[in-house]
């Protein structure tokens, strides 16, 4: 139950579908431009996502331009305001940080409730552009003289079994989506990266500890988000559990010199 009419929640807006078709989506997923993307291929007539922290290159509300090129009206509740992957407290207690032009045509601002933005965008044109295919990355390498693979992934959906005992880095948020601890990660790896999206999002942190399974953080600052190989080659460690301190981590470090670490151990 929503409270609204015509709206669907989804934690993750990877897991939309036919339901969701002409309605307004709240989610709890960033407003990166794959996410925006999805949004737009499920057919939705607007969306509000979570801004992630905005971070590098403004990466957690990319998708936002993306969606008003399209013709879709979307907007982002601020981080501080909504943990992120959590569908439910995005719309009841998040407040719109950004807006795009099709949005704001139908009066969505900075600093409203998300509640009231949903409400507004109930009105929204459906969206006539194209929507062009975006796609996210896997890469697997193995470098010299590692003893793990590393394997890139824009999305933690993208991993796979096979990936257990290596080294997963990721670009999405380091925070649960929903409340299932088996969505943390779908292989036990021996090391998993992830974004805070702004400080707030570690909570798959102490979910892998659980696991053995050595995880951290880089600051959304620092790296874009939804991009993997921002994770690896831009991100700044900010927050990790205990196995992961254990392996060498520490608060600061450049990601990079933890993966190379770790690739070797």
């Amino acid at each position: 139950m929503t409270g609204l009419p015509d709206t669907f929640l989804a934690d993750s807006v990877s897991k939309l579908g036919p339901d969701c078709v002409g309605r307004v989506v709240v989610t709890g997923s960033h407003g990166g431009i794959y996410a925006a993307y999805l949004a737009c291929k499920a057919d939705v007539r607007a969306a509000i996502f979570h801004d992630a922290g905005v971070g590098l290159d403004r990466a957690g509300i990319g998708g936002l331009d993306w969606l008003a090129a399209q013709g879709m009206a979307a907007a982002a509740v601020d981080h501080t305001s909504a943990a992120i992957g959590q569908a439910t407290q995005v719309l009841g207690r998040g407040i719109i940080s950004h807006a795009n032009a099709p949005a704001a045509a139908h009066g969505v601002t900075a600093g409203m409730p998300c509640r009231a933005a949903g409400e507004l965008l109930q009105a929204a044109e459906m969206p006539m552009g194209s929507c062009p295919e975006v796609r996210e990355g896997r890469d697997e390498i193995t470098p010299p003289q590692a003893t793990r693979r590393l394997i890139l992934v824009d999305s933690a959906s993208l991993v796979v079994p096979d990936d257990a005992g290596h080294v997963i880095v990721t670009g999405s948020h380091g925070a649960l989506f929903g409340s299932d601890p088996a969505n943390a990660l779908k292989a036990d790896g021996y090391l998993a990266l992830f974004n805070d999206a702004g400080g707030t999002a570690t909570s798959r942190l102490p979910v892998l500890q659980d696991r053995s399974i050595a995880a951290a953080t880089v600051a959304a600052s620092s790296a874009r988000i939804g991009e993997a190989r921002s994770t690896w080659q831009d991100g700044i460690i900010s927050a990790l559990n205990d196995t992961a301190a254990a392996s060498g981590a520490r608060a600061g470090m450049p990601a990079r010199d933890l993966i190379a670490l770790a690739l070797t151990q």
